[in-house]
């Protein structure tokens, strides 16, 4: 079974990665598999402190997929799978997509803030002819509506 990959984080671009790759996913009979990255913790000499702060990254990452995969059971019958993972946001997501054979794309959403679009994209761009699989990039301005027409299967479009 194909998998789309979405990385889960708090960015606005998110919010359309996460839409395209369940309406996709919908539409072509995918599974979405979605990453949380907890950062490395930077005080690993407070072994007590570090430990709860992985437990409450835990939880949050938790929440929001939990609004996630609400949505997309509810409105597109896809139930996501949550990976967590701990470490790098580049290497796990290039790790995560080097072990699955089953990730067949990897959806990213791309920030329409003049700084760029976003420092995952931008770190990836530069080993694109690398990656184990394809990348798609969905805008951050996107409307739902653009998204519904351009996720559909080609005889299904008007």
């Amino acid at each position: 079974m194909r998998k789309f990959m979405v990385v889960l984080d708090d960015s606005r671009e998110c919010l359309n990665a996460m839409r395209f790759a369940a309406m996709r996913a919908q539409h072509t009979g995918a599974d979405v598999e979605i990453l949380g990255v907890i950062p490395p913790e930077e005080f690993n000499h407070w072994l007590g402190v570090g430990t709860l702060m992985r437990e409450e990254a835990k939880e949050r990452i938790h929440a929001h997929f939990e609004v996630f995969a609400k949505w997309m059971r509810e409105k597109h019958d896809i139930d996501p799978r949550l990976v967590i993972r701990e470490g790098d946001m580049l290497e796990e997501i290039l790790k995560r997509t080097r072990e699955s054979s089953e990730i067949g794309l990897l959806v990213l959403g791309a920030s329409a803030d003049k700084g760029g679009p976003g420092p995952i994209l931008t770190a990836l761009m530069r080993q694109a002819g690398s990656l184990p699989v394809p990348i798609t990039v969905v805008p951050e301005d996107m409307s739902k509506e653009r998204l519904e027409a351009i996720t559909k299967p080609a005889h299904e479009q008007v």
